[in-house]
């Protein structure tokens, strides 16, 4: 399976025969390398519905007929704005033809331009026999002990930009809880005001069990 960063906190995931997207925010993403034109996928998960999140969803759903799955108040708002949906809610897992996919908490807002649309979530995504925890933006919760219990995880996708989510202090120590083979920053460096350094969240892992990764903008990983 091949995980590819398109910056913030998106995260392409190929397996053998599917692909997927999570949170794709790239028109508008001073970071992104990457177009929604060239985004080719069977399905988009977003985890919340803060702009810098919803992004490119529907445009990418319309041209892939891809399917995006989102807590059910915001898969309706998708629905709505005529991309295909597929609603679930925290707690909730379904298994799609590319893999198993449950949603968790994630303590944050979740609004659009036509207001609250419900909560916020991570997704613990399982595609060829990895499974990848995508903790959405959110805090620290002591609940993410419980995820790493639950999950045999090979990646954890945490937050480190601070202000909005954890800093990478707190990013540490969810790593600490959910005891993944290898953490994977994001949500950094996008804005000014979340402006961090992600060689101090691989440092702040040596001596641990879990592998520090900071991926560049459009570089991918094997696993």
């Amino acid at each position: 399976m091949k995980i590819t960063y398109h910056s913030h906190s998106c995260f392409q995931l190929e397996g053998n025969n599917h692909s997927l997207i999570i949170d794709p925010f790239l028109t508008d993403n001073p970071l992104s390398k990457i177009t929604p034109a060239e985004i080719k996928v069977d399905a988009i998960l977003v985890t919340h519905g803060h702009f810098d999140h919803v992004g490119d969803a529907v445009e990418i759903s319309r041209r892939n007929k891809a399917t995006i799955i989102a807590p059910f108040e915001l898969a309706n708002y998708f629905q709505d704005k005529g991309a295909e949906s597929h609603p679930m809610h925290i707690g909730g897992a379904y298994a799609f033809p590319f893999g198993r996919v449950k949603l968790t908490i994630a303590h944050h807002g979740s609004t659009t331009e036509s207001g609250a649309v419900g909560n916020p979530c991570g997704f613990v995504v399982t595609i060829d026999g990895k499974t990848i925890y995508h903790a959405g933006d959110t805090g620290l919760f002591m609940d993410m002990k419980l995820i790493g219990e639950l999950n045999a995880i090979d990646v954890a996708l945490l937050p480190i930009g601070d202000n909005f989510t954890m800093g990478i202090s707190d990013a540490l120590k969810a790593v600490e809880f959910l005891n993944p083979k290898m953490a994977i920053p994001m949500h950094y460096n996008t804005f000014d005001v979340i402006m961090q350094d992600p060689a101090h969240f691989v440092e702040g892992l040596q001596g641990s069990p879990t592998k520090g990764v900071v991926l560049e903008v459009g570089e991918s990983l094997e696993l």
